[in-house]
């Protein structure tokens, strides 16, 4: 097979196919096989009828026909392999060319739309300065995550004073239209954290400044979240039968010793701090990794095609529909439950598509100039464990990856991945200021690091 590439216009190529006799007179037989599997000739078995009795009792054209859905089947996908090439869309055919398929073979075009490539030169994804993130842990955020241990362990107690925000009350609350109670914001003894804005802001203002013993009445318009009777205008009335303050415990080596496995406050606060800090590092390293894509995507100055575009944009609107319908909801009634007007959410997602797919260029192109392929062995890994997160045999996953179509798309994404590193490998990183390796090392890393 002979091919020759023609671009006819941006990211519009025809390709053109020629064929041997030798190649085309296998799919020649299977087109053969395939019409006389389908008719029945007296005196011949079905799917043993002779060629010419074919050609006599069904015709030369249906076989011709047939000939040439499985040639371009088979030799447009592996046209397009030889070149290297991304398919938009479906192909337009032309100057087929079927006249002595046994003598002189088979020749097409094919003109199609097709993925954008970029080719990169070392300077362009080598010796990037990349900027690391601080990781540093300040004493402000591990008081933060101290307090929310304590939290854990604060206690509810009864109190003269009158509520304020923060302060718990228990409270018979019923809630009426016409006299008709209504299940939903009906109870007796509910503990209610004023505040909260849990069931209407109003019961909120209402309870501040009250004492045991108050008995509240105000109405008020039920919100969308009341389900059937959202936007309705209910009667409430509320008495306040105890005011509860929240206690937090002391921070000292009795709280460590009851909240955790240290003796002291210290030990504690030490432990604290190193898991902070190891969320801290696997934060920076993620966003360095970001830092290094911006910068690599610098270099993608290219129109997209508006084919590549709307179809990421879709794929990206069917897979929140696909959420929304696993919870029970249409996407429309998320976004409105979201206060999201769903012209601004497809501007988004196609925000959103275009960076990813320039992104993508950008990788691919650095795979490229590397000459990256993907082994057997790392495909096997990336299989078992993407299988143990979906709790899947890896023989199950490959076969639905397969079946799909998906296996190139996953050995896509391992060279994708394998290309950053080795952006990154090659960056020169330095490190914010204020992060404590700066402190300790001067400010810079240096390449490969």
């Amino acid at each position: 097979m002979q091919t020759t590439l023609e671009e006819v216009a941006r990211h519009r190529v025809k390709v053109s196919v020629d064929v041997t006799a030798d190649e085309a007179k296998p799919v020649l037989s299977t087109a053969y096989r395939h019409v006389g599997g389908s008719v029945r000739v007296p005196g011949f078995r079905k799917g043993k009828v002779p060629r010419k009795v074919i050609d006599t009792q069904v015709g030369r054209g249906e076989v011709l026909k047939e000939f040439v859905q499985h040639a371009l089947e088979e030799f447009y996908p592996a046209a397009l392999r030889e070149h290297d090439l991304a398919p938009i869309g479906e192909p337009e055919f032309d100057d087929l060319d079927i006249g002595d398929i046994e003598g002189t073979g088979f020749r097409f075009t094919a003109t199609v739309d097709v993925r954008p490539r970029l080719r990169f030169e070392e300077d362009d994804y080598k010796g990037l300065r990349l900027e690391r993130p601080a990781p540093k842990v300040s004493d402000a955020e591990l008081d933060e995550q101290l307090d929310r241990l304590a939290e854990r362990f604060a206690e509810l107690e009864v109190v003269s004073h009158e509520a304020r925000r923060g302060d718990y009350v228990v409270a018979d609350i019923r809630g009426t239209v016409h006299e008709e109670e209504v299940p939903e914001v009906t109870g007796q003894d509910l503990l209610y954290e004023v505040g909260s804005r849990a069931l209407v802001p109003e019961l909120d203002q209402e309870l501040e400044g009250k004492r045991q013993g108050d008995i509240l009445k105000f109405n008020a318009t039920l919100p969308e979240g009341a389900g059937d009777r959202a936007g309705q205008e209910v009667t409430f009335q509320v008495l306040v039968k105890e005011v509860k303050e929240k206690r937090l415990p002391a921070l000292d080596d009795e709280f460590a010793r009851t909240a955790s496995e240290f003796d002291t406050l210290d030990d504690l606060r030490q432990d604290m701090r190193g898991k902070l800090r190891t969320l801290k590092e696997a934060a920076s390293e993620g966003a360095l990794r970001d830092r290094a894509l911006e910068a690599l995507m610098q270099a993608v100055d290219i129109e997209l095609p508006d084919q590549l575009l709307d179809r990421e944009t879709e794929s990206r609107v069917e897979s929140a529909r696909r959420r929304a319908e696993q919870q029970g909801a249409t996407l429309e009634q998320v976004l409105q439950g979201s206060g999201v007007e769903e012209l601004r959410f497809r501007a988004d997602a196609r925000g959103h598509a275009e960076r990813a797919i320039r992104a993508d260029l950008a990788l691919e192109a650095v795979a490229r100039a590397e000459e990256m392929t993907v082994s057997r062995a790392e495909l096997d890994a990336a299989i078992k464990a993407l299988a143990e997160r979906m709790g899947r045999s890896p023989k199950q996953v490959r076969d639905s990856l397969e079946a799909t179509g998906q296996i190139t798309t996953l050995a896509g994404d391992i060279i994708r991945d394998r290309a950053l590193d080795l952006v990154i490998e090659h960056a020169e990183v330095v490190e914010e200021p204020g992060s404590e390796r700066a402190e300790t090392s001067g400010g810079a890393e240096g390449k490969g690091t």
